[in-house]
């Protein structure tokens, strides 16, 4: 039996952060993180955009918090509230003061496909880095914040990239409609292969590759198969725990879980109220992560401070980059204001009272802290308010 003041299961970028949020407030009590992947914790972005542009791999490796006992390649598989115990799958037994769950979040899949790397982790990223050769094929499918950065980095390459996704253009679910067909067709000037409407039926692994066919009843034959669809909050501990779930772990303002003084969720998994919103999130996405695992964690060693931060991400699409803040989502009304039509400006995503919601900063940086406040403040906006 290995006891410990603090477990944190899980092993990503939030663990580490809620690790390092106890240390700030405790630094002396036991903490322990158990994660599934057999590699220390390490920072996600970069396997889709600086490792592709020259970056050591050695850079995606975190400093740990001062103390953690990592149990690597490990998963926790069961979590027993009343005893204040959990077992991983080998066996081995852990008796916990306060629990965290970072679970994270696993990838959409297509059922019955063979040979797709659902592209999520560093062993995904050097599998697909070792076939990304000049002249090999890969087909993405997906065409959202995953797929398109991967669509990009292949292509910079010199591999011969084809695109498939359902909606109508890249990124179809972020951006106007206006603005995703320029990004679609700045794929399709540089030579990549973008088939916007299509379906995937299924993929067939072929030799050292695969086959991939569409609904309209092309077959892609490719070296390689990646895939972004998604990803779906890993909540099935919480679940079995009789935790509540609502798309995540539903937790309060401090990340705790309701009805417990000893349970918390943070990152990816996590349901949280965003009280500039007036809602509830879940948010995949690098600076959520960091920020609200170190302040979950703060909040476990007796913090007590609300967590009001509003996430940042941000993405690079060949030579077209922004940061986003908020609820970006293409079904809402927008405000635009275009310094350069869909090359530089800020979309203001409204509700019907034409109050910001999200703040897309399209090629425009170093605004995000603007943009939060334009979101907090509530009020209407036109095109000149969104000069942040």
């Amino acid at each position: 039996m290995h006891s410990t003041r603090y477990l944190i299961v899980g092993g990503g970028m939030t663990g580490d952060m809620a690790a390092k949020g106890i240390r700030d407030r405790d630094p002396d009590g036991r903490i322990t993180l158990v994660g599934a992947e057999p590699h220390p914790p390490y920072k996600r972005p970069p396997l889709s955009k600086g490792l592709w542009k020259g970056a050591e791999e050695s850079t995606v490796w975190r400093q740990p918090a001062e103390g953690v006992e990592l149990r690597t390649g490990r998963r926790v598989v069961a979590v027993d509230l009343d005893a204040r115990r959990a077992t991983d799958d080998r066996g081995e037994e852990y008796a916990w003061e306060k629990l965290l769950l970072a679970t994270g979040a696993r990838p959409r899949e297509i059922p019955g496909a063979e040979g797709v790397v659902y592209f999520r982790t560093l062993d995904d990223y050097r599998f697909v880095r070792e076939r990304a050769v000049e002249g090999a094929r890969f087909v993405v499918i997906g065409g959202g914040f995953i797929g398109s950065e991967l669509a990009a980095a292949l292509h910079d390459a010199g591999c011969r990239v084809t695109m498939v996704f359902p909606e109508p253009g890249i990124g179809h679910r972020l951006f106007p409609a206006d603005l995703s067909a320029f990004v679609t067709d700045s794929y399709r000037e540089r030579g990549v292969e973008v088939l916007a409407g299509e379906t995937v039926s299924g993929v067939e692994a072929r030799g050292d590759g695969a086959v991939v066919r569409t609904g309209s009843g092309r077959a892609l034959e490719a070296d390689g198969v990646v895939a972004g669809l998604g990803v779906l909050p890993a909540t099935e501990l919480a679940e079995a725990a009789g935790l509540p779930v609502d798309d995540g772990i539903v937790v309060d303002e401090y990340g705790r879980v309701d009805g417990r003084e000893d349970v918390w969720a943070a990152g990816d998994v996590a349901s949280f109220p965003v009280p500039a919103l007036g809602t509830r999130m879940r948010i995949e996405h690098e600076d959520h992560a960091n920020s609200h695992g170190r302040a979950v964690g703060a909040n476990m060693a007796g913090a007590g401070v609300p967590y009001e931060h509003l996430p940042l991400f941000y993405s690079d699409l060949f030579d077209l980059g922004y940061e986003a803040v908020g609820a970006v989502d293409s079904r809402l009304e927008t405000v635009e204001r275009w310094l350069e039509p869909n090359r530089k400006g800020v979309v203001g995503y409204v509700d019907e009272e034409r109050r910001p919601r999200g703040v897309l900063l399209w090629n425009v940086w170093d605004k995000a802290d603007a943009a939060r406040e334009l979101i907090r403040a509530g009020r209407p906006v036109d095109e000149e308010a969104l000069a942040v």
